[in-house]
């Protein structure tokens, strides 16, 4: 799976926390503090659009973006990436699950059942 850079992170947690498609000029405003251009910004777009992470809508100018996937299911993505690398599994699910709080535990639990 492709990792994110710091700034893509930033636009997929906008992305993922919108109820609707943003374009370039949304996502620049609401990453003002770092004034960002909007080349720059859709620069980063393509990027993660050619990494799966992001949609664009080209019926209308400006194209609107959204993220591919939910960021649950980026996370999980993660950990079964972390899990398939690794040598053995079972002491990375026992630290993982040693973890966990106990409400986090009694989760597991029910979605193991």
């Amino acid at each position: 799976m492709a990792t994110l850079g710091e700034l893509e992170r930033s636009i997929m947690e906008i992305l993922w926390a919108s109820a609707d498609s943003l374009s370039a000029y949304d996502l620049q405003e609401r990453l003002s503090d770092r004034k960002l251009a909007a080349t720059t910004i859709l620069t980063v777009l393509s990027r993660l659009e050619n990494k799966g992470f992001v949609a664009r809508s080209r019926d209308a100018r400006p194209h609107r973006y959204t993220a591919a996937a939910t960021r649950e299911d980026h996370m999980a993505e993660l950990m079964h990436e972390v899990l398939g690398g690794a040598t053995d599994r079972m002491a990375v699910l026992e630290r993982f699950v040693g973890q966990v709080s106990p409400a986090e535990a009694e989760t597991l639990r029910r979605l193991l059942s």
